[in-house]
Order: C-alpha cells, then structure tokens, then sequence
C-alpha cells in the first residue's frame, strides 16, 4: 500500500495484449502550486461527514466528465481471520457479488446497463474494498446497490451460492500456484511472521481451511465487520456535498450499525536473526529474493524507505542496476520495493540470475552495494532525481478518479489507515523535506535488523503441504455501541433496483491538426486535467516485416531505442529520463510500431528533446546489444515456462502457417536462435527503413495546445528525414482456415489447472463488418457476464474466469478462446466451450434480444468512463490512425452498434465457423491427455513449447 511502486523488472518482451481474462474552490482533479517549481504540490480537495449510524463520507468534486466514482472500503481484510480460517475474508468478496435480498441474481448487471466502468473488488490483509465509476445519472442505482449489500445480504447467502464462490477462489488459488515461482507468496509468509501474527497467512488462504467455512461462519463475518461504521465511502467525481448528503444518507442511513471490533495494533515483527530458504520449482532460471519487516503504512520511516528503494534499485539508473545490469551483468533483472501495510511493511530486493552464475555471487553483490549505501547514504543527486520520480508518478497515478490508485483509492486508503484522508500529503512532504542524511539513518535502522532470503531453483516442484483446518475459537458477537443510531428511510427497496433513464453523452475531445516541418502528421487532443503531456509517434512496420527475416527483429530494434541515443550511453540516457520525470516508451504491435513519451508540463521541451534523440539517434551499442540480448533471451524462457504465454508463442504458426507475416509468436518476442544471431546492422535497418517522418503520425493528448506543440516537435524533428526509399507496408497473406478442429497438448508436468486456449482466423480489422463482429464477440465472451464466463465460473465453478478476444489486425486478426480450468475438468471445461461456441454459432443457441440490448447499453453508456483518461484518448485515436478511419470515428461505430439487432449479431458470430477451432491446452498430460482424445474434439498432436512435435511416451509394461 505504499505510494511508491514496486519496480517490476524492465520489460524487455513487448507482449500481445491478452484481454481482460488473461487498476470550496478548486480546479477539477488536482491542485498544482507554480508550475516552474521542483516539488509543486498536489490537493485532492474534499469535504467528510459522517452518518449517524458511522459510515464515514468523503466527497471530492472533479467535473471533468459526467462520471462518479463509488468506491467503499470496509475495515477488515485477511489479518481480522480466526485460526482454521484464513482466505475468509476474500472468500466473503466473493460472495457480495452474487446478489443481495433485493437484488438476486449477479451484482453486475444492473451496472452493465447503465456503463460503469473500472469496476471490481479487491481483498489485503488489511481491508476489502468495493468500486466502480458510473454515469452521474446512474448514481442512485449504485448507492441502491451498494446499500443493498451492505445491508440486505444475508437472506441471499445460501448454500449453493457458498459453495459455488468457495470453487471460484479456489481456481484462483490454484492459477496463482500454477505459476512459475507460484508457491513463494505462502512460504513467504509463513517464514517472515511467526505463528499467530494477522499476516503469518496469505489473503487467499488455505485449501483446507476454505473447505472448513460454514454457512453460519459466512453470516457471521459479515454481522461481524460490515457494518457501516467500520466502512467509508468515498463519492469522487461530477458530485457535489449537499447531492451526496442527501442520497448517502437516503441509502444507508437506515442500516443498524455493527460491533465496534478492535483492530490488531501495529506489529512489525523484526527478524530475530537472518535466515534462507530455497526452493526447487519448474522455473527457466534462479530467483533471490531478499525480504526485511519494516515499519507500516503513513509512517515517515516508511515514507523515507521507499526513497532509499529507488536509489537502491527503484530505477534504471540505481546502484544494484548499475552494477548487477550493466557492470557484473550477473542478472537479467533486479527491483526493490517498499510494500507498506496496516501492521507493518517489507522492504524486498529481487533479483532473476542470469543462467549459469552462481546465486551466492549475486548475493554477494547485492550485500555489498547495500551496505556501501547504508554506510555513505544517498547523493544529493540521487535523492533529487528519487523525488521527481517519486512525485511524477503519483501525478500520473490519480488523473483518475476511480480504480485501482486513483483519487478515490488515495482517500479512502488514507482514512482507513490513519484516519486522515489526506495522509497523502504527510507523505509527500516527508519526500520533499527528506535529506540524504535522514534517509540513510532510517535505511540503517531497519535494513541493518536481520533479513531472509527466499532462492527459488530450478528443479522438481515439491507440493506444498496444508495444516488441517484448526477450529476457530469461540466468538461472541459484541452489541453495538449505543452512540450510533440510524435515520428513517424512504427507499421502498420491494421495488428493486432504481431505473436509469437518462444518460450522459460522450464529448470525445476535438481533434486538431497540423503537419510538421518534417512531413509527419500531428493530431491534438487537449486534455488540460493535469500538468502532463502524452504523445505518440506512428510508423508501419512491427512484428509483420520480421517476415523472412529473424523473428522478433522488430521488438528488438525498439526495445534497444532507450538503450543510449545521441551523446548518450544507456545508463547516462536513464538518468536523463528520469530526471525530467518523463516516461519513455517504444513497442510494436502486428502491423506497426510506435514510440511514446509521457512529460510533466513544466519539462515538456527538454523531454521531447530526449525523445527525438531516441528515435532519430539511437546508439545501438555492440556492448548494450549483447546485455539486452542475454535479458531478451532469458525473457523468452519465463514465457516458455508460463502457460498463458507458452500457448500464445505456439498459436500463431497453427493459426496462420509458420511462414505467414502473422505466424510468430503473438509475444513478438521471437525465437532463441533468431534474436541471438541478430546484428547492430539488423537492428540499424530496422530503425533506417521503418522509423522515419515521412510517413508517421504523431498523436498528443494533454496539457498542450497546437500554438505551444508545433514549435516544440518542429525545434526538435523539423529536420528528420528517412534515408533512402521508404518501404512498402507488409502485405499480408489470406490464409484458408483448417478443414477439421485441431488439438494441441503442451506438457506442463505436476500442473493444477490447464491452460485452455482455442482460436480461428476472423476477417480484417478494416472489414466493413468489423464492429458487428467485436459485438458478437461480447456475447460469447467479452465480458464478465458473457456466456463462458457464466458457465465456466459461476455456474460450473471449475474456473477463475473464462474469456474470449478479437485482436485489431490489417490481415485476417486471430480470435481467442481463453479458460484456465482445474486440471481434472479439463476435458470437460473443453466439451463445455465447444458446445457453447458451437451452438451460438451455429444458431442452436443465437444471442438474444436481452443479451444484445445489454451489450449496446454496456458500450454506449460506459464512454464517458472509458475516456476519462489522456491514455485512453491517445490509443483510440492511435487506432483511427493506424486503420484510416475518419475523425468523428467515434461517433460513427457508436451510430452502428446504437441500431444493433439480434439478427447482426448472429449474423456476425457465423464467420466463427466452430467446427475448425484450432485448440492448445497446456496442462499435466498424465492427467489430461486421454480425457482429451477419448472426447474427439479432432486430431490431437503433442508439442513443446517451441510448437515442435513430440513423440508420446513410451508404455511401461502392464500399462
């Protein structure tokens, strides 16, 4: 729960998106003091109250589009658990999803109608938490729902319903454990807190104990700790206090409070000496993962933590990365991170060795560049350039309202941990107060105590052994204080849910245009909501024009772009980067490549100036090549090792052909040998044939204007000329689809779930039945309560969530099938996805008029939620870009899916012929494969995960 976050390692395969399946007076949004200055604050102004009955309130007013967030944190989380009970409190999450005493039936409906969007519920250690961001017209429905639960729910917890979400979180346990490196998280917390403390088990519990859970047990907890005065409730948005009084108070103001429960007191629980752990797993290379306790959530210590983390390993350019990446290159990745939670926080170093080293060695390393820290503390420069990070990134993190760490996440987290909504700031001015001298101090005090360190190993895994479920002792449920009390109600909830009937429209921002000195075409979008500007620049190419060449050619190339450019070295160009607080980005998708910069306002010029050195200067450094290279490959191993990637590496050549412009890796990360043998004059050609003006667009979305941009792109690319003849877009083959279904089995020995993937060629994204097609889509598997996901996971619950895709594509675009089941419904999860597609498709079961009313409303009514960030603006327009669509693109798809008919969309769903599916499942063939061919579904073929044939396992006598 710290403000600062953890550093995943840098990324150097640029992945194919997997959908969903696979967070007074005032200016909207934020407050900034002068814009010159190095560390401008930043307000969420609110106003709080409180109900009688104590639900605390807090409103924040942000008008910058026809939106509310709602967002309800309640005070009880996996650290509230009785022994023999751990996983409850996420279990309980669960379960407030599947309807209330008024409300029957899935939670979710009634907010697909109307367009919520970021909507979701998440359980810690600490807290359970409820969001979503509806229309401003929509929010009584969602107060009604909300308050239903809150205080309608236990006439709708039965059996079934109990039975039914236990399954569901337990194929999400199992899917997290699936993993490589999956069994870390539970070993973790039993070694780093003793017995008896909240946080000695994991938030998604223990198998044995999910199977104790009783009915009475569920109604308990929820008499227990979900009352409204152990819960706030945070309204964000097109809101003002006196509308919110009104209608909280309509809406829970008659629900009784609940017991006043004690919290567990901070406890840190130090290490009383250090120690080590290894484990063996099925993992491509070694991991070290060195763990401290360290102080809790909102305190200073904390707060100057997470400072010496980003100098320590928070940043390209920190000390373990200088060392361990670029000097030793003894890994192929390391991080830090300072986790900070209710009780207490843990300060992490990890680090994936590089194949063959010795992990004693990198150990070694990582003490002595800590130590040699802890000794002389931070440079004034290092802890200069931690802050501008420090403070960019919480800019960027609440642009949004709602969601994962928007502004509602921020206040609500504030006032739950420390009873300050605006905790926040307290932080922020411990950054910007903090000296070198203060943050080496509290680094020695807590990283000097003892530590752990966690080795996972390549190996056989061993599986994890569970304690039998231990009786929870005895509870008595405490009376409720008697200073709360409720107020009338006028809500006649027998009528259910309140009706929407009127909706906000979308005002997609204008589209302005101009054309740079340089030839390339400029699109704005102004965004004026915060002092940041996000820019795109265009080009053709992507993973399409590796084609006869070396696979992964294209990601490589621009993966390499920020590896030093211009007068820069790779680590010289970092530090550039990050002292301006900018975000430099280059990626490819199929048919295209791009390259991204996202700027604070005040640094805008010298930002963009770094960013035109990267792509028009980019270095490409024999020594950098062969670090990145070496990162690139390992890379390629942990994709082989996961399941979900493994199949999207094989896909694509069953799909189209191995020898087809789409028929690589859907990762983009190419092949072993491919990216080994490429060459600096490879990699030169790349950027000189397809990274050129001539040709490209560039798109900005944010705190700009044209008069300010123009002259700022045209100082610094007005002169950029492509070299040479500009090549000609990748032509991409028709493939004919296979005659019969196909399977494919990929071994994944000693796996609890398989990865069920199926998918077909669709048409084009430029097919004038383009939109129809992405509707049809939604019916089968585009959303929550689409019909596999209902199925798979609600119904049969064998599944954490079953999904399907339509990738955007100039060729023939795959569509994807996506379930990741328990392994003994494998063969049944698959029969019952081939009867769900089938008998849609083929008709026997066509989309309904319910069904396509649900998805019209859902798409409509949920832009103005979608748009609310630059982000989301920018890759729109990016889309209207890459396929000529016109500007008022928006307005035109939204006029075909408004006049949508059942009759379109079956209609549609036909050109997903079911009986040529091609099928990868990825699971433990000891338990999967003769279930799979007794079904025949068609000819079933094993292969690695390199997509090459392997010969069945010889019989042993007798078998």
């Amino acid at each position: 729960m710290s403000l600062a976050n953890f550093r995943r390692p840098r990324a150097s395969i640029l992945g194919f998106a997997l959908a969903a399946a696979i967070g007074g007076s005032f200016t909207p949004g934020l407050v900034f003091a002068d814009a010159g200055q190095a560390a401008a604050t930043v307000n969420i102004p609110y106003q709080e109250f409180t109900l009688p009955n104590g639900l605390t309130v807090i409103v924040h007013e942000d008008h910058k589009a026809p939106i509310v967030a709602v967002n309800i944190w309640y005070g009880v989380g996996s650290k509230n658990e009785p022994a023999g009970r751990s996983g409850f409190a996420h279990l309980f999450e669960h379960l407030m999803f599947n309807g209330s005493e008024n409300h029957p039936g899935e939670y979710f409906e009634p907010f697909e109608q109307a367009g919520a969007t970021d909507m979701n519920g998440t359980t810690n250690g600490d807290r359970t938490n409820y969001f979503q961001n509806v229309p401003t017209t929509a929010l009584d429905m969602a107060l009604w729902m909300e308050s239903d639960r809150m205080g309608h729910l236990l006439g709708a917890i039965d059996q079934k319903t109990l039975d039914e979400q236990r399954g569901v979180v337990q194929n999400e346990k199992r899917q997290g454990e699936n993993q490589p490196y999956g069994q870390l998280r539970q070993v973790v917390a039993k070694t780093m807190y003793p017995a008896g403390h909240p946080y000695h088990h994991t938030t998604i519990g223990s198998m044995n104990d999910l199977n104790a859970a009783k009915l009475e047990d569920v109604k308990q907890w929820f008499r227990t700790w979900y009352g409204p005065n152990n819960a706030v409730l945070v309204l964000a948005g097109d809101i003002d206090v006196e509308t919110a009084k009104k209608k909280v108070a309509k809406y829970f103001g008659d629900i009784p409070a609940g017991p006043t429960m004690e919290q567990p007191k901070v406890q840190i629980a130090p290490l009383a000496e250090s120690g080590r752990t290894v484990l063996e797993d099925k993992v491509p290379q070694v991991m070290v993962r060195r763990i401290w306790n360290v102080p809790e959530y909102g305190s200073t210590d904390s707060t100057l933590l997470d400072l010496f983390s980003q100098v320590l390993g928070g940043s390209a350019t920190s000390r373990l990365d200088k060392r361990l990446v670029h000097e030793d290159q003894l890994v192929d990745s390391i991080g830090t991170a300072n986790w900070s939670s209710q009780l207490g926080g843990s300060f992490f170093i990890n680090a994936m060795v590089k194949k063959d080293v010795d992990e004693k060695k990198v150990e070694a390393v990582i003490d002595e560049e800590l130590q040699k820290l802890l000794a002389e503390g931070p440079t004034a420069e290092e802890l200069a350039q931690a802050k501008t990070m420090f403070r960019a990134g919480f800019i960027r993190g609440i642009e949004r309202i709602g969601g994962f760490g928007g502004k509602a996440d921020a206040l609500a987290a504030c006032q739950t941990y420390t009873g300050k909504p605006d905790c926040y700031q307290d932080v922020l001015r411990d950054i910007q107060a903090a000296t070198p001298e203060q943050v080496r101090d509290v680094a020695r005090e807590w990283l000097g105590k003892p530590s752990h360190t966690f080795v996972v190993e390549p190996g056989e895994r061993t599986p994890l052994v569970e304690a039998p479920a231990a009786k929870p002792a005895p509870f008595e449920l405490p009376a409720a204080d008697a200073k709360y009390s409720t107020t009338p109600s006028s809500v006649d909830r027998s009528k259910g849910v309140p009706k929407v009937d009127t909706f906000p429209e979308l005002d997609f921002p204008d589209l302005q245009h101009a054309t740079l000195a340089n030839g390339s075409k400029l699109i704005l979008a102004e965004r004026h909501e915060i002092p940041v500007v996000q820019m795109s620049y265009l080009f053709d190419g992507g993973y399409a024009s590796d084609q006869g060449g070396k696979l992964g050619r294209a990601g490589f190339a621009l993966g390499m772009l920020d590896e030093g450019a211009g007068k820069l070295g790779a680590l010289e160009f970092a530090a550039a980067e990050e002292n301006l607080g900018a975000r430099l980005s280059a990626g490819a998708s199929l048919d295209g490549s791009s390259a991204g910069l996202s700027a604070l306002k005040e640094n805008l010029d010298e930002s963009v100036a770094l960013f035109a050195d990267m792509l028009r200067a980019p270095r490409f450094d024999q020594a950098e090549i062969d670090r990145v290279k070496a990162q690139w490959i390992a890379g390629i191993a942990q994709e082989k090792a996961r399941p979900n990637s493994a199949a999207l590496r094989v896909l694509p050549p069953l799909l189209y052909g191995s020898d087809h412009a789409y028929g690589i890796p859907f990762t983009g990360s190419g092949t072993e040998a491919d990216i080994a043998a490429l060459t600096r004059d490879e990699l030169v050609a790349y950027q000189q044939q397809w990274l050129r003006p001539e040709n490209a667009t560039v798109v900005v979305v944010g705190d700009t204007t044209l008069a300010e941009i123009v002259p700022v792109l045209d100082r610094h690319f007005g002169d950029w000329k492509g070299s040479g003849d500009a090549p000609a877009q990748v032509a991409v083959a028709k493939v004919e689809r296979p005659a019969e279904a196909r399977v494919f089995l990929i071994d994944q020995p000693g796996a609890v779930q398989a990865n069920i993937f199926a998918g077909k060629v669709a048409p084009s994204t430029r097919d004038d039945g383009a939109v129809l097609l992405d509707m049809a889509n939604e019916v089968i598997g585009g959303s929550f309560t689409a019909r596999l996901n209902m199925n798979l996971r609600e119904d049969k619950h064998w599944s954490y969530g079953a999904r399907t895709m339509l990738a955007d594509a100039e060729g023939q675009r795959p569509w994807l099938a996506y379930a990741p089941v328990q392994i003994d419904k494998t063969a049944d999860s698959l029969a019952e996805m081939q009867r769900e597609i089938s008998s849609y498709v083929d008709g026997e079961a066509p989309a309904t008029e319910a069904e396509v009313e649900k998805i019209v409303a859902n798409n409509l009514r949920s832009q103005p939620g979608a748009y609310e960030t630059a982000g989301s603006v920018l890759g729109t327009i990016a889309g209207i870009v890459r396929y000529d669509r016109p500007d008022n693109w928006v307005e035109l798809r939204n006029a075909q899916i408004r006049d949508l008919t059942p009759e379109q969309v079956n209609a549609a769903a036909r050109t997903l012929d079911p009986g040529a599916l091609t099928w990868v499942v990825v699971g433990d063939l000891k338990q999967i494969e003769q279930p799979v061919r007794a079904l025949d579904l068609g000819e079933v073929s094993i292969i690695d995960a390199d997509g090459n044939p392997v010969a069945p396992a010889a019989k042993k006598d007798g078998e």
